[in-house]
Parts: structure tokens; sequence; C-alpha cells
């Protein structure tokens, strides 16, 4: 069996911050269940011992929210003693942690540094822009908590890349937001857009991003990041790195960037499993690893048709310029055209002649990063 994806969230949709604008909060909302509390070690192991039995080749855990950090330390030193257990056949695993970073203290920055988790922060920028929309359940910002968890990391050596909402916000701060990552030494960053909750797409919140906005912020962000480029100075953006690979007639890494959702597994503390994290919902329920295998959950998205409905474009993407690289974008983000069609297009129009030269300076830099 090919390289096997798995993403499991311990703490379900549960959270000591209250972010204005988290996509999961709006979809736990949209299901019969809000909240699966946490996971069970049970459960835990069944999901280990069938991904690593289902495998021949290599395992990702990811574990993700809500917060992850809410279930505990003892829950993941199990993780690691039961991946040990059930690896019999040597494959090579790798464990990604998605955090808010405000949980972290010596004891976990400790156990991420040996067992070689891949930490991910959120952080939006600034204190300032951070803690606009980023708040706990008393309305208090969380930046302060977040950069004394990043010290922390930094302290034991522990790998980590910066994860950022573009919102109403971030996306007026762009140059702000980037000197401030380059001046802190954070240069492995994703961005990603933010999105109005399910069935109020077209209403206006505060942190609501328009495709004007989102154009403006992706042009201005290549600027800063092709003019370091030039200069020698690599700051790893990911979805510029993904578009590179694309130059390079090499796939993307990001489903959303290849028109097609690929096979992944979203694993809800109970353990039911998902095709998506934008799509846990109850319609979309694939079946429990506490009851059935890998294959029967495949066997079901299938019959869901979930990767073969995504791969349906819009009969205006089919004619467009940049249908190649731009591929109709993330499904969640069709409705049924790309919600944010527009500043793609701006800026592909805006950027395509140096991210062709971009593609032949960051292979020369760093090829070897780009295949992986």
């Amino acid at each position: 069996m090919p390289n096997i994806s798995v993403l499991l969230k311990p703490a379900s949709g549960m959270c000591n911050l209250r972010c204005h604008y988290c996509f999961y909060h709006d979809e736990v909302k949209n299901r019969e269940v809000e909240s699966y509390g946490f996971m069970s070690e049970e459960t835990l192991e069944n999901v280990i011992r069938k991904a690593l039995d289902y495998s021949d080749t290599a395992c990702s855990f990811t574990y993700q929210g809500g917060e992850p950090f809410l279930r505990g330390l003892d829950f993941y030193r199990k993780a690691v003693v039961l991946q040990k257990k059930y690896n019999t056949k040597g494959l090579h695993i790798s464990n990604a942690i998605q955090t808010n970073g405000t949980c972290l203290d010596e004891k976990w920055a400790e156990f991420l540094k040996e067992n070689n988790f891949l930490v991910g922060i959120s952080l939006d920028g600034t204190g300032f822009i951070h803690d606009r929309f980023r708040v706990d359940g008393q309305g208090e910002g969380s930046f302060v908590r977040v950069m004394e968890g990043i010290g922390l990391l930094k302290k034991y050596g522990v790998d980590f890349n910066i994860l950022t909402v573009v919102h109403a916000m971030t996306a007026k701060k762009t140059t702000q937001i980037y000197d401030f990552y380059k001046q802190n030494g954070f240069t492995y960053l994703q961005f990603i857009p933010c999105l109005n909750p399910i069935a109020r797409e077209q209403e206006r919140f505060a942190y609501t991003l328009t495709p004007k906005a989102y154009g403006h912020f992706l042009k201005t962000l290549f600027d800063l990041w092709y003019n370091d480029l030039k200069s020698g100075v690599i700051v790893h953006i990911q979805q510029f790195e993904e578009y590179v690979k694309m130059f390079l007639l090499m796939p993307a890494n990001v489903c959303g960037m290849n028109g097609v959702c690929s096979c992944q597994h979203v694993v809800e503390a109970d353990g039911e499993v998902y095709p998506c994290d934008f799509y846990v919902l109850d319609g979309y329920r694939l079946g429990s690893l506490n009851e059935v295998s890998f294959d029967r959950i495949n066997e079901k998205r299938k019959e869901i048709r979930f990767i073969e409905e995504s791969a349906r474009m819009h009969e205006d993407c089919r004619h467009c310029k940049y249908a190649p690289i731009c591929r109709g974008g993330c499904r969640r983000h069709r409705m049924p055209k790309n919600c944010f069609c527009m500043s793609y297009y701006e800026f592909f129009d805006y950027v395509i002649h140096r991210l062709e030269e971009a593609a032949a300076l960051f292979q020369n830099a760093c090829g070897d990063i780009l295949h992986r």
C-alpha cells in the first residue's frame, strides 16, 4: 500500500482559545455532535495499529484540533510507544502537531525534540494584529503566550513552522508581518486564506477576506519573497514553493493545489474517519477505526465519490489560461467557482514571468528541498 497520512483530533474541537474566525469551531456547529471529548487510548491504539498494518512504505501522523495539547503529554508519549510496538515492517514514521502554542512548557518542548515532532504554530503576525482575533475565553490576546512557546521551541531545537491566517487585517499588513517573521528567524511559513462560516459565505464579518484584499496580499508577499530570493535569502513560503514545483513539472504536496483532493484520513476523537479536515461533517463519515479497516474506509470514500467530485472543474476554469497552475483551487473554496478566482487571476497576471524565473533560482539554491 502507498504512504498513508492520518490526521487525528485528540481533543475533538475543544480549545483554550476563541479565535473569531476558527473554521473548525464553525464546522462542529454544523453537525449533530459538536464535541466527541478526548480521544481514548484504546482508539489511539486502534488508529496506529491499523495505519501501520495498512501501509507498506511510510506513515505520517498529524495531531490537530481544536487544541491537541489539551489531551495532555502522556497521550503523546503513549502514541510514540504504540508506533514502536506496531511498526513491525520498519516503516518510516513521522509525527507533526499543529498548536496555538499557548500550552507549551519545558516538558512539552523536551518531548517534541526527543521524538522529532514537527510543530506548526498558529501566529497572525505582530502582537497588535495577532490579538485582534486570536483571543482566549476572556477576550484577552494570546500573542505573548505564543511567543513564549516559540521561545521554548527554539531553546530545545524543535523544528517548527508558522501558520498564518490571511484575514481582513493581516492582508493589510503584509510587509509588516513578513519583516517581523524574518526578524524573529521564522523562515518556514504557511499562509492560508480565511473562510466565512458555512452557509454564510456572502456575509461580511470583521475578519472577512475579500478577493480584492487577498489578491493584493498575494502580490505584495510575492514581491517580498522574490526580492529576497534574488538576493540569495531563502524564506520558505509553502504556497509559492508549490507553484515552483509545478513549473518544474513536480506534483504539489498540498492537495488543494493539485485540483483534486488527495486520500486523507481525518480521525475525530471517537475514531470516526472523514475525507478532509474541511468536511468533518455527518454526511461525510467514512466509518470508525474502532470497528472497520482502512480498506473499508477507502471503499466508503469511493462510494460517496469524494475525490472524484473534487476533480470537477468549473467551466470558466477550463478555459482559463492559468488553469494548468491554478487548477481550480481547494474544493472547500468552490461555490461552485473558487471564491478567490479573481485573486488568483490577478496574482498570476502579476507574477507569472517572475515565477518562472523563481523556479530556476529556487532549484539552484535548494533543489533538494523541492524534492522532499
